[in-house]
C-alpha cells in the first residue's frame, strides 16, 4: 500500500495552503506568506506502525470496570501496562464510578486520538446506565474526558434503559467524527443508533438516529465497523436470540442500506460479545476478535476478506485476561511514550531505535546549532511519486534520539521565485557573521527558466527560519559537462575559515563560497570526481558530503541508485578540501544488510557530538514494505542515525546500520 490516508490528508492539506501563494511565474514578486504549516505536522504513515495497543477493561467488579492499556510489537503476544492497573481512574471520568468496552481511536489526520466508554457499572444492574464517556488524547497519556448522558440531554428519552457499547468512527463523507453505540427503551429491543461529536469531541451535536436497520427487527448490540475497499463493515451481537456476531455492509454510513450476510462470524459454540477488528500493520490481514464471555476467554481469528476466517488461539499469548476492548496500531515514539509513563513490560524486549522521524524523508542533513545548543535534520520530504515534493521539514532534538517536527521550512510554491518543484537533497551551514549566527540552507529546485535542476540558497537567522530565498540559483552548470546540479553540501573549513560548497549528479564538484555564503568564487569551481571504482564499492553517483577530523578531510558520497538495495556509502580522505581525493583502501562505509531488512542506506551527513570524539551517520534507507520497482523504492525512504567510529589509523570502520 503506497500511500496511507494519513499521508494523503497531510499531502492535501500542504497542497491548499501553497495553492494560495502567488503563480511563481507572475512578475517574479510572492504573495503574503501561507499560515504557518508548522500547525500541521505530517501524520504517521502505515510502515510507521512498529505495534499495537489495546485497550481494555477486565470484569464486572467496579475495580475493573476501568480502561486498561496492554502492548504488542506483533499483533500476537501482549503485555499488560502499569501492572494491569488502570490507566484512567473510573470515578473522576465517569458519573456512575465505572467505565466498560473501551474503543479507542486514532484521529483522522493523525494528531491525536478520541476514546469512548460505557458509563457504567455492573453492581447497578443490566439497565441502570444512560451515559457514556467521551476523551480525547494528543499523547495517549494525558485524557480530558466528558459525559454525555442521553437521557438528561435529549427529550423523550423517559423510558430508556441503557446506553452501551459505543465506538466512533470518520464519516467520510460528512467529514465529520460519528459516534454509535446501542439503546434499549422500555421493552423495546436494543437498537443500534448514531449521533455526530462535536468539533472538541466533548459532547453530541445531533439527536440521536437510528442507524441499523436489522431485517428481523430484533435486538443487537456491540457494533464494530472497520473500512476496507469502499465498503463499510459492521460485526454485530444478535442480543437475547443466539448472542452470537453477525455481519453487515454498507457503502454509506448513514443511508440505512445494509447488506446483512448469512450465519455467524465466530468461530466458537459459546456465547460471544464485544468484537473488534484491526487491520495488521503493513499487511492485508486482518485480526477478528472477541469476548468469549461464559469462559473467561478472548478468541482471535484472522481473515484477508473480512468474512472468511481461521481460529489464532494457540498462536496468541497474553499476560491479562480482558473483556470488550479495541486495538489500535502504534508508532515507536507513541509506543515509547506510554511505556515510559506506566512502564515497560520486560517481556515485550527491545524498541527498535530506526527510523527517527516519521513518514518518508531522505538526504538527512543534520546541524548542531550553537546558538540554540539543538540539534536539527532538514530532509528531502520523500514519499512524492518520481520525486515530486516541493517543501522541506525541519526536526529538532536536544539528544539525537527524540525528535520532535517543528515546521515546513521552505516551501518552493510558496516562497521560491525561480523554481517550483523537486525540493532535493538540501544541505545546511552555521555561520558567524557580522558577530550574529546565521544559517544557509542551500537546496536544489527545478528552474522555471532553465527547465532543469539548479541549486539555491535561502538565509535565516535562527535554525527554525523563518528562511529568506535569495532570489536566484547559485549553481547552474556542471563543470563536468554532465549530470544534474543538485546535492549540495557545505563544509566550513575550521584551518581557513573558509566555506565551500560541494555537488554534483553524476560527477563531484566544488567551489569556494564567497563572504557572504550567497554565492560561489566562478574561478574555484572544479570537478573532483574520484576516478574508478564500480557499483560494488566506490563509483561515484551523488550525495557528497565532508567533515574534518584530526587534521584529514574526509569526503563521502553515495554508490548506485537511489532506488536500489545497494545504494551505499563510500568515501577517501585528503588533506585539502579543494581534493583531490585518495580513495580509502576498504572504501565501503555503509551498505545493506538483508538480514535485518535493511536496503539501500546512504545519501547521509555526519554529525560529532561537541566537545568529543562521538560521531554519528545520519542518512537515509528504503523503507523495506517498498522493495518492489513497482512500489516506488526511490522515493519511499527514511531517516536513520547509527554510531560511525574510527580505527586508530584514522579510517572509518564499516558502520552497523540497525533497526
Amino acid at each position: 500500500m503506497k500511500n496511507t490516508l494519513f499521508l494523503s490528508l497531510a499531502i492535501f492539506l500542504l497542497t491548499a495552503v501553497s495553492l494560495l501563494a502567488q503563480n511563481p511565474q507572475s512578475e517574479g514578486r510572492r504573495a503574503a506568506q501561507p499560515p504557518p504549516i508548522s500547525e500541521h505536522p505530517l501524520a504517521p504513515v502505515e510502515k510507521d506502525y512498529i505495534g499495537y495497543l489495546f485497550a481494555y477493561f477486565l470484569g464486572n467488579n467496579t475495580p475493573q470496570e476501568a480502561v486498561h492499556f496492554a502492548v504488542s510489537l506483533d499483533g500476537f503476544n501482549y503485555y499488560a501496562l502499569n501492572d494491569n492497573r488502570p490507566v484512567l481512574n473510573s470515578r473522576d471520568i465517569s458519573s456512575t464510578g465505572g467505565v466498560r468496552d473501551p474503543h479507542i481511536l486514532r484521529r483522522e489526520d493523525g494528531r491525536g486520538f478520541y476514546m469512548v466508554a460505557t458509563d457504567m457499572t455492573s453492581r447497578l444492574g443490566w439497565d441502570s446506565n444512560r451515559a457514556m464517556v467521551l476523551l480525547k488524547s494528543d499523547d495517549l497519556v494525558n485524557w480530558t474526558s466528558s459525559v454525555v448522558n442521553i437521557q438528561q440531554k435529549y427529550e423523550g428519552q423517559e423510558e430508556l434503559k441503557r446506553v452501551w457499547a459505543p465506538q466512533t468512527i470518520y464519516d467520510k463523507e460528512a467529514g465529520k467524527y460519528l459516534i454509535y453505540w446501542s439503546m434499549k427503551h422500555g421493552n423495546g429491543p436494543d437498537i443500534i443508533y448514531y449521533s455526530y461529536a462535536n468539533d472538541d469531541f466533548t459532547d453530541l451535536a445531533t439527536e440521536p438516529k437510528q442507524f441499523f436497520f436489522p431485517a428481523n427487527g430484533r435486538s443487537c448490540i456491540d457494533g464494530d465497523i472497520i473500512f476496507k475497499d469502499g465498503l463499510y463493515y459492521m460485526f454485530f451481537k444478535t442480543e437475547g436470540h443466539g448472542n452470537g456476531i453477525k455481519l453487515a455492509t454498507t457503502k454509506s454510513l448513514t443511508s440505512g442500506e445494509w447488506d446483512e450476510k448469512e450465519g455467524y462470524k465466530q468461530l466458537t459454540n459459546d456465547a460471544v460479545e464485544g468484537s473488534s477488528v484491526f487491520k495488521m500493520n503493513n499487511s492485508d490481514t486482518y485480526i477478528f476478535m472477541y469476548d468469549v464471555y461464559g469462559r473467561g476467554q478472548f478468541h482471535f481469528t484472522k481473515s484477508t476478506d473480512l468474512e472468511n476466517f481461521t481460529r489464532l488461539d494457540d498462536e496468541i499469548s497474553m499476560n491479562f485476561r480482558p473483556r470488550h476492548g479495541s486495538m489500535i496500531p502504534l508508532t515507536r515514539w507513541e509506543l515509547k511514550r506510554i511505556t515510559d509513563k506506566w512502564g515497560k513490560p520486560e517481556q515485550l524486549g527491545e524498541l527498535p531505535n530506526n527510523p527517527v522521524l516519521p513518514g518518508f524523508h531522505a538526504d538527512p542533513q543534520i546541524l548542531y546549532s550553537n546558538l540554540t545548543e539543538k540539534y536539527y535534520i532538514y530532509s528531502t520530504t520523500c514519499g512524492h511519486p518520481g520525486w515530486s515534493g516541493w517543501y522541506f521539514t525541519v526536526y529538532s532534538s536536544d539528544d539525537l534520539k527524540e525528535w520532535k517536527f517543528e515546521n515546513v521550512m521552505l516551501d518552493l510554491r510558496a516562497q521560491v521565485s525561480w523554481a517550483n518543484a523537486n525540493a532535493w537533497a538540501p544541505g545546511i551551514e552555521e555561520k558567524m557573521i557580522d558577530g550574529k549566527y546565521k544559517y544557509f540552507f542551500y537546496f536544489s529546485g527545478h528552474s522555471l527558466a532553465n527547465n532543469r535542476k539548479e541549486i539555491g540558497v535561502a538565509v535565516a537567522d535562527h535554525p527554525l527560519g523563518p528562511f529568506t530565498d535569495s532570489g536566484q540559483p547559485i549553481i547552474s552548470r556542471s563543470p563536468a559537462g554532465r549530470g544534474q546540479q543538485i546535492d549540495p553540501a557545505v563544509f566550513t573549513d575550521p584551518v581557513s575559515g573558509k566555506s565551500y560548497i560541494y555537488w554534483g549528479n553524476g560527477y563531484m564538484a566544488v567551489a569556494e563560497l564567497n563572504d557572504d555564503m550567497l554565492s560561489v568564487k566562478e574561478e574555484t569551481i572544479k570537478d573532483i570526481t574520484p576516478q574508478g571504482g564500480t557499483l560494488r564499492d566506490y563509483a561515484y553517483r551523488e550525495g557528497a558530503y565532508v567533515f574534518y577530523r584530526n587534521g584529514t578531510y574526509y569526503f563521502m558520497w553515495s554508490v548506485d541508485d537511489t532506488g536500489s538495495p545497494n545504494y551505499h556509502v563510500a568515501y577517501g580522505t585528503s588533506d585539502s578540501p579543494m581534493g583531490p581525493i585518495q580513495v580509502a583502501k576498504e572504501p565501503v562505509v555503509l551498505i545493506q544488510d538483508p538480514s535485518k531488512e535493511i536496503y539501500g542506506p546512504a545519501h547521509h551527513s555526519v554529525i560529532q557530538k561537541p566537545g568529543t570524539d562521538e560521531w554519528y551517520a545520519v542518512y537515509h534507507r528504503i523503507n523495506k514494505h517498498f522493495l518492489e520497482r513497482s512500489k516506488g523504492p526511490g522515493f519511499h525512504r527514511e531517516v536513520c542515525i547509527d554510531r560511525m567510529e574510527f580505527n586508530e589509523d584514522g579510517t572509518i570502520k564499516r558502520v552497523v546500520p540497525t533497526n
